[in-house]
């Protein structure tokens, strides 16, 4: 059978285990707690952790060791009470055993194998060839004061020309409630991040230059630029999980491909290959390249300017 390419579900469980707490070894596996004797260890609690803990969110750590104690104590008195029933006997429980065996060959092989593939160091050179890749890009540092009319942002800007405090003026009287209280103050941003008639004037400044009043959509604006600098790209250590991440994600969806290259896979249920043909052909037909030129017109870049300003 032709190659199947990877399932969705792929993709998702490799996400699944890439958010999933790594479980370690333990030298001295300590007991936090027995049942008749039979110990619960600190091995046990890693790993319910690593099948459960996703679903405690941000529990306090004291309160996710006791749930997850909870959670190993039912364990053992529910499968004590099915061992009693002789439910560890027949087909079906010998099938659900099979899978669990199936499920922790395939995590410990994803946390040893995949994970112990990928390193800071390779990180960190995806991070130094993308950083060499950038463009310099200018971005500003302003503040600004929103009124609605004319007449105020000129009565306003004749204060400012008399010495008046710009950060004081601005609590006092802007409309903007997302910087008012802040003394007018949008921080620091780039090309593309303000509308039009707002960004034209900010990027012509000088530092500590306050504008004419600037009409836009939103009123009338009286801005002032309080540095500029080229933007730099953020530091490795606040970007380097998400970079890790990504070079696991890729990993296991090659490493996927190649075992199912390797492997002769046949789907015998009828329905299931013909949704699996379906989709396989219209990947196909999506990676296939058009045969004429298209005349719609491309999609804006994701980071495309927005008609809303950030003001």
């Amino acid at each position: 059978m032709k190659r199947i390419f990877p399932t969705a579900f792929t993709v998702a469980f490799a996400v699944a285990l890439l958010g999933a707490p790594g479980i370690q070894a333990f030298a001295q596996d300590k007991v936090v707690a027995t049942i008749d004797g039979k110990p619960i260890t600190e091995g046990d609690l890693a790993v319910a952790e690593s099948e459960i803990g996703s679903d405690m969110g941000t529990m306090p750590g004291p309160q996710k060791r006791t749930s997850l104690l909870e959670f190993l104590i039912d364990n053992q008195l529910f499968a004590e009470a099915g061992e009693k029933a002789k439910l560890d006997q027949g087909p079906d429980f010998e099938t659900r055993l099979a899978y669990l065996k199936r499920r922790a060959l395939r995590e410990l092989y994803f946390e040893k194998v995949i994970k112990g593939s990928v390193s800071d160091a390779d990180a960190r050179k995806i991070y130094d060839d993308q950083v060499k890749l950038l463009k310099p890009e200018e971005e500003v540092s302003a503040r600004h004061i929103l009124v609605e009319t004319e007449e105020q942002a000129k009565e306003l800007k004749a204060k400012l020309d008399k010495g008046a405090d710009f950060a004081q003026l601005a609590k006092e009287n802007s409309k903007d409630p997302g910087s008012k209280d802040d003394g007018g103050n949008l921080g620091y941003f780039g090309h593309g991040q303000m509308v039009p008639q707002f960004e034209e004037v900010v990027f012509k400044l000088k530092k500590g230059e306050v504008s004419a009043p600037v009409k836009t959509q939103f009123g009338w604006h009286l801005v002032k630029l309080e540095d500029s600098r080229t933007k730099q790209p953020p530091a490795f250590e606040i970007v380097k999980d998400r970079i890790a991440q990504s070079l696991l994600l890729q990993k296991a969806q090659k490493t996927a491909t190649e075992l199912r290259a390797n492997a002769k896979i046949e789907i015998v249920d009828p329905e299931i290959k013909k949704s699996i043909d379906e989709r396989n052909a219209m990947i196909a037909k999506q990676a296939a390249p058009s045969a004429a030129p298209s005349t719609a017109p491309a999609a804006p870049p994701a980071d495309a300017p927005k008609d809303a300003p950030k003001p």
